[in-house]
């Protein structure tokens, strides 16, 4: 019989026998089904959203990417092919590329069915898929700078068992992440957009791993919170562990404060010469953050109709209605024993 029959065969055989337990790979899918002969076990939420819409979840992380000076990182993949999940599972176990990618990267996860979806937005990034998983990284402009084969990360124990090397896949993405960025250098250009724009500025101080801080910027992102902030101040982020000089950055404007750390995110409105006009530490001495509590929110308030240009009070209201929103809900979210 001929090989390459003989070969096809024996695949559709092993597709279809129902005393296999892996997951199925397509007689013609272009996939290394090479590793553990024991079923992989797969997370409670599969690695790929089957139903997402691939270009919708890129052109966010793009959005994303360009207001942190993160890459994005695509993933293309699928849920029944074990070394795509490997490979999810391997950047979220090893301690050091998690931390490379929470810090540098939006992920995205792009599936592809069995080569019978979203192969045409691939083409249109020029990822030239053979094989997968198979990785593309992106500038913040949405530019592909890295098209990359996921075998070359991949490893193998005594026993056989297929994995991917932690290391190889750290040295990737940090030889990959965006240039880092100079706190002193953003400031002084959000300065000078303010001037031109006879504005204020807004400048906050966060770090990747500040769930408050990325609620804060969030809620900023969004267009019509964006388009009323805009109206007065030229809104300025300042990632103390990401950026050159942030942490310095923060300790000045606290010292200028007169106040102790209260965490982060904290921010103020400053005037075109530096001053502080007003800043997130209440008069009780604590950093409302992200304002969430009633207080944090009056407070906010108090800070915008301080430092306002043009903001009008329905332009506060409708800015701090928001912000109750969120709280309410939040508090819905909670069990009836925890309200």
């Amino acid at each position: 019989m001929n090989l390459r029959l003989l070969a096809v065969s024996s695949l559709l055989f092993c597709c279809w026998s129902p005393l296999l337990a892996q997951d199925v790979t397509p007689a013609a899918a272009p996939v290394r089904i090479g590793g553990a002969k024991k079923p992989t076990a797969q997370p409670e939420k599969p690695v790929y959203d089957v139903a997402a819409d691939a270009r919708l979840d890129v052109a966010a992380a793009i959005a994303n990417a360009k207001r942190e000076n993160h890459r994005v990182l695509i993933q293309w993949g699928a849920n029944w092919c074990g070394f795509c999940v490997k490979l999810a599972g391997a950047m979220r176990a090893n301690a050091d590329v998690a931390r490379e990618l929470k810090y540098e990267y939006d992920v995205v996860h792009v599936d592809v069915g069995k080569f019978d979806k979203n192969m045409d937005f691939a083409k249109e990034l020029g990822a030239d898929i053979k094989a997968i998983p198979y990785l593309t990284i992106l500038d913040a402009d949405g530019k592909a700078l890295v098209q990359q084969d996921s075998e070359v990360f991949e490893t193998k124990d005594e026993k056989g068992n297929g994995g991917h090397d932690g290391k190889l896949l750290l040295a990737f993405l940090t030889k990959n992440q965006a240039p880092t960025l100079d706190a002193a250098v953003v400031r002084l250009a959000a300065f000078a957009r303010a001037k031109t724009e006879q504005k204020r500025v807004f400048i906050h101080f966060g770090a990747p791993w500040c769930s408050w801080c990325h609620r804060l910027e969030n809620w900023l992102a969004q267009p019509e919170i964006a388009a009323l902030i805009a109206k007065d101040f030229v809104a300025v982020k300042i990632d103390q562990d990401r950026m050159t000089g942030g942490k310095e950055m923060l300790a000045a404007e606290l010292e200028k404060a007169g106040v102790k750390s209260g965490g982060i995110p904290w921010f103020t409105f400053l005037d075109l010469d530096g001053k502080q006009i007003i800043t997130s530490t209440n008069a009780g001495g604590a950093n409302t953050g992200f304002p969430n509590a009633i207080s944090e929110v009056q407070h906010f308030g108090v800070m915008l109709k301080t430092a306002r240009i043009h903001l009008t009070d329905a332009d506060v209201k409708t800015l701090t209605d928001s912000l109750d929103a969120i709280r309410l809900a939040d508090e819905a979210k909670k069990p009836a024993k925890a309200r």
